[in-house]
């Protein structure tokens, strides 16, 4: 093992080799991220986790014991950095839900039944985005759920931004078409229903 590229630069840059640290997190940046996308929260930039995540390796490379162990070890700090970030994530949002709250007493909330509505819909146009081709669903719900930029999404799934717009197009097209023909098929149960009750 001591032969791996990876094991060698992680005992160099433990000794303080900066180069060997840049170069072992150059390799790792990608898994890092796909590591990170399963642990951060929905609305949070995936550049600025990476950011961190960075900091914190050369900040603790000196910690890690045994240099064949890099990748579990960078794991373990990605998964803190993005659980760090739910919670400061989390923290914020309850303040703004009490902000938010505050300014409802003093402006005209929406019906409970349009709020429900929306998320009814959320959740079909979710079922729907589940059921595209995974070339289509990965970018599509990356950039809506997850909020990624063209950038971000390319560097992720290792492909042009041409092809991320591309492919975000095409889903876009495919979900309204979907939503369409469930239009139109209820349209049609509809009108079935009121000739068969004449």
């Amino acid at each position: 093992m001591q032969d791996d590229p990876a094991t060698r630069d992680a005992k160099r840059a433990i000794e303080g080799d900066s180069e060997a640290l840049d170069r072992l997190w150059q390799r790792h940046r990608r898994w890092a991220a796909a590591v990170a996308l399963a642990y951060m929260p929905r609305d949070a930039e995936l550049d600025d986790l990476l950011q961190e995540i960075a900091m914190n390796v050369v900040r603790k490379i000196k910690d890690l014991r045994d240099p064949a162990m890099f990748r579990p070890w960078l794991r373990q700090i990605t998964i803190n950095a993005a659980r760090t970030s739910a919670r400061r994530r989390s923290v914020r949002s309850r303040m703004m839900k009490i902000k938010q709250a505050e300014a409802a007493t003093n402006a005209p909330a929406r019906s409970a039944s349009d709020q429900g509505s929306d998320r009814v819909q959320g959740r079909r146009l979710l079922e729907l985005a589940h059921r595209l081709h995974p070339d289509y669903r990965e970018p599509l719900l990356l950039r809506c759920v997850h909020g990624m930029t063209y950038r971000q999404m390319a560097g992720v799934l290792d492909l042009p931004v041409t092809t991320i717009e591309t492919r975000i197009a095409r889903a876009r097209r495919m979900l309204r078409e979907e939503v369409e023909f469930e239009e139109d098929a209820s349209k049609m149960r509809v009108v079935q229903r009121a000739s068969i009750g004449q």
